[in-house]
């Protein structure tokens, strides 16, 4: 992959519990796990229109260096706009060069 297409900086996160000392309630929160770079390549009006006929919310691909890390429950930050990673897909020659990551556009509580 040449680095070039990696122009985009992104905050990778992931949800964590923890416990309200005042109340004791468990708390959801989003914590930073990295900053990388990436490609975020926006779907099409005709990719957009054909992942919602199968009842997907897929707004985004986001491509980064491979990370052995990376599952559905991370999510991205870029420009104050929240990605959800709804899966994770190796590149299709060794499988640890890079990831494609279809993302949904919007909040996720944790």
């Amino acid at each position: 992959m040449k680095a070039g297409r990696l122009r985009h900086r992104v905050m990778l996160q992931r949800s964590e519990k923890h416990q309200d000392t005042l109340t004791g309630a468990i708390i959801d929160s989003w914590v930073d796990v990295a900053k990388l770079w990436a490609e975020i390549y926006p779907l099409s009006g005709k990719e957009f229109v054909s992942a919602r006929a199968v009842q997907s919310e897929i707004t985004a691909r986001i491509t980064i260096r491979y990370r052995a890390d990376v599952t559905s429950k991370h999510r991205f930050i870029y420009r104050g706009k929240i990605y959800n990673i709804s899966g994770v897909l190796p590149d299709p020659v060794s499988g640890l060069e890079y990831m494609t990551l279809p993302c949904s556009e919007g909040v996720n509580d944790g």
